[in-house]
Protein backbone atom coordinates (compact mmCIF):
# COMPACT_ATOMS: atom_id res chain seq x y z
CA UNK A 1 0.00 0.00 0.00
CA UNK A 2 2.90 2.43 0.66
CA UNK A 3 3.68 1.79 -2.44
CA UNK A 4 1.01 2.67 -4.27
CA UNK A 5 0.18 5.72 -2.42
CA UNK A 6 3.99 7.39 -2.91
CA UNK A 7 2.70 6.20 -6.75
CA UNK A 8 -0.57 8.55 -6.44
CA UNK A 9 1.21 11.55 -4.04
CA UNK A 10 3.76 11.76 -7.57
CA UNK A 11 0.50 11.53 -9.81
CA UNK A 12 -1.26 14.62 -7.95
CA UNK A 13 2.11 16.51 -7.62
CA UNK A 14 2.31 16.51 -11.26
CA UNK A 15 -1.25 16.92 -11.74
CA UNK A 16 -1.24 20.34 -9.79
CA UNK A 17 1.85 21.67 -11.47
CA UNK A 18 0.77 21.04 -14.68
CA UNK A 19 -2.81 22.60 -13.66
CA UNK A 20 -0.84 25.78 -12.92
CA UNK A 21 1.18 26.03 -15.55
CA UNK A 22 -2.14 25.62 -18.19
CA UNK A 23 -4.09 28.14 -15.87
CA UNK A 24 -1.25 30.32 -16.80
CA UNK A 25 -1.10 29.41 -19.88
CA UNK A 26 -4.93 30.04 -20.53
CA UNK A 27 -4.70 33.11 -18.31
CA UNK A 28 -1.64 34.67 -20.74
CA UNK A 29 -3.86 33.13 -23.92
CA UNK A 30 -7.30 35.23 -22.60
CA UNK A 31 -4.92 38.53 -22.57
CA UNK A 32 -3.61 37.94 -25.03
CA UNK A 33 -7.67 38.06 -27.20
CA UNK A 34 -8.97 41.02 -25.43
CA UNK A 35 -6.11 43.35 -25.24
CA UNK A 36 -6.34 46.49 -27.31
CA UNK A 37 -2.80 45.42 -29.51
CA UNK A 38 -4.67 42.46 -30.73
CA UNK A 39 -7.49 44.39 -32.60
CA UNK A 40 -7.40 43.33 -36.25
CA UNK A 41 -6.48 46.02 -38.51
CA UNK A 42 -7.47 44.56 -41.86
CA UNK A 43 -9.62 41.57 -42.72
CA UNK A 44 -6.22 39.59 -42.40
CA UNK A 45 -5.33 39.44 -38.82
CA UNK A 46 -6.08 36.86 -37.04
CA UNK A 47 -4.25 37.26 -34.20
CA UNK A 48 -7.39 37.83 -31.31
CA UNK A 49 -9.25 35.00 -33.39
CA UNK A 50 -6.09 32.66 -32.30
CA UNK A 51 -5.70 33.86 -29.04
CA UNK A 52 -8.86 33.42 -27.96
CA UNK A 53 -8.97 29.62 -29.82
CA UNK A 54 -5.71 28.76 -27.94
CA UNK A 55 -7.45 30.33 -24.42
CA UNK A 56 -10.36 28.24 -25.46
CA UNK A 57 -8.46 24.88 -25.51
CA UNK A 58 -6.41 25.70 -22.38
CA UNK A 59 -9.38 26.23 -20.68
CA UNK A 60 -10.65 22.72 -21.87
CA UNK A 61 -7.60 21.28 -20.75
CA UNK A 62 -7.78 23.02 -17.18
CA UNK A 63 -10.91 21.05 -16.95
CA UNK A 64 -9.66 18.03 -18.27
CA UNK A 65 -6.84 18.27 -15.49
CA UNK A 66 -9.23 18.73 -12.47
CA UNK A 67 -11.01 15.86 -13.65
CA UNK A 68 -7.87 13.66 -13.65
CA UNK A 69 -7.00 14.99 -10.06
CA UNK A 70 -10.43 14.51 -8.77
CA UNK A 71 -10.19 10.61 -10.14
CA UNK A 72 -7.09 10.00 -8.45
CA UNK A 73 -7.49 11.58 -5.24
CA UNK A 74 -11.23 9.25 -5.09
CA UNK A 75 -9.04 6.49 -6.14
CA UNK A 76 -8.92 3.58 -3.53
CA UNK A 77 -5.60 1.90 -3.91
CA UNK A 78 -5.64 -1.99 -2.86
CA UNK A 79 -2.92 -4.77 -2.84
CA UNK A 80 -3.02 -7.75 -5.05
CA UNK A 81 -2.47 -11.63 -4.37
CA UNK A 82 -1.05 -14.03 -6.76
CA UNK A 83 -5.10 -15.11 -6.52
CA UNK A 84 -6.09 -11.74 -8.43
CA UNK A 85 -6.32 -10.86 -11.88
CA UNK A 86 -4.76 -7.59 -13.02
CA UNK A 87 -7.24 -4.40 -13.14
CA UNK A 88 -8.00 -1.27 -11.94
CA UNK A 89 -4.79 -0.12 -9.31
CA UNK A 90 -2.46 -2.97 -10.34
CA UNK A 91 1.14 -2.07 -10.27
CA UNK A 92 2.50 -4.71 -12.46
CA UNK A 93 6.10 -5.79 -13.79
CA UNK A 94 6.87 -7.36 -17.14
CA UNK A 95 9.61 -8.74 -18.71
CA UNK A 96 10.69 -9.36 -22.39
CA UNK A 97 13.83 -10.78 -23.47
CA UNK A 98 15.34 -7.63 -25.26
CA UNK A 99 14.13 -5.34 -23.35
CA UNK A 100 13.90 -6.30 -19.42
CA UNK A 101 11.66 -5.63 -16.97
CA UNK A 102 9.28 -2.30 -17.27
CA UNK A 103 6.75 -1.36 -14.66
CA UNK A 104 3.44 -0.04 -14.66
CA UNK A 105 1.07 1.25 -12.69
CA UNK A 106 -3.04 0.89 -14.07
CA UNK A 107 -5.04 4.22 -12.59
CA UNK A 108 -8.10 5.75 -13.57
CA UNK A 109 -6.41 9.17 -14.97
CA UNK A 110 -2.79 10.41 -15.90
CA UNK A 111 -2.00 7.80 -18.45
CA UNK A 112 1.57 9.11 -19.85
CA UNK A 113 3.05 10.12 -16.31
CA UNK A 114 6.44 8.31 -15.55
CA UNK A 115 8.02 8.34 -12.33
CA UNK A 116 10.31 6.53 -10.16
CA UNK A 117 9.44 4.00 -7.27
CA UNK A 118 12.68 2.39 -5.12
CA UNK A 119 14.85 3.79 -8.07
CA UNK A 120 12.68 2.09 -10.59
CA UNK A 121 10.78 4.01 -13.58
CA UNK A 122 7.48 2.73 -13.87
CA UNK A 123 4.60 4.54 -16.40
CA UNK A 124 1.30 5.18 -15.55
CA UNK A 125 -1.08 3.59 -17.73
CA UNK A 126 -5.24 3.57 -18.13
CA UNK A 127 -7.62 1.09 -18.26
CA UNK A 128 -8.26 1.86 -22.71
CA UNK A 129 -4.68 2.25 -23.12
CA UNK A 130 -3.72 -0.96 -25.66
CA UNK A 131 -0.53 -1.81 -22.76
CA UNK A 132 -3.80 -2.08 -20.34
CA UNK A 133 -6.19 -4.04 -22.17
CA UNK A 134 -3.46 -6.70 -22.44
CA UNK A 135 -2.48 -6.71 -18.63
CA UNK A 136 -6.28 -6.82 -17.62
CA UNK A 137 -7.61 -10.17 -16.28
CA UNK A 138 -3.95 -11.77 -16.79
CA UNK A 139 -2.15 -13.32 -13.59
CA UNK A 140 1.61 -13.91 -12.39
CA UNK A 141 3.80 -15.95 -14.80
CA UNK A 142 0.94 -15.23 -18.09
CA UNK A 143 2.36 -14.41 -20.79
CA UNK A 144 1.20 -11.15 -22.51
CA UNK A 145 1.13 -9.98 -26.43
CA UNK A 146 0.79 -6.52 -27.60
CA UNK A 147 0.22 -5.51 -31.03
CA UNK A 148 2.12 -2.09 -32.61
CA UNK A 149 1.88 -1.45 -35.60
CA UNK A 150 2.14 -4.83 -37.64
CA UNK A 151 4.76 -6.12 -34.54
CA UNK A 152 3.37 -8.47 -31.88
CA UNK A 153 5.39 -8.05 -28.77
CA UNK A 154 5.13 -10.94 -26.29
CA UNK A 155 5.85 -9.92 -22.37
CA UNK A 156 5.79 -12.18 -19.01
CA UNK A 157 4.10 -10.66 -15.93
CA UNK A 158 6.15 -11.71 -13.33
CA UNK A 159 4.87 -9.75 -10.13
CA UNK A 160 1.36 -7.70 -9.07
CA UNK A 161 1.43 -5.88 -6.56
Amino acid sequence: MMKKQKIINDILAYLSAELFAIKTAANNAHLAATDDQSVAETQYDTLAIEASYLAEGQSRRVHDIQQAEQAIEQFVIHDFDKKMPISLGALVQITQEKCGDKWFFIAPAAGGFRGVLNRKPYTVITPNSPMAMALMGKFIDDDVALLIGTNKQYHEVIAVY
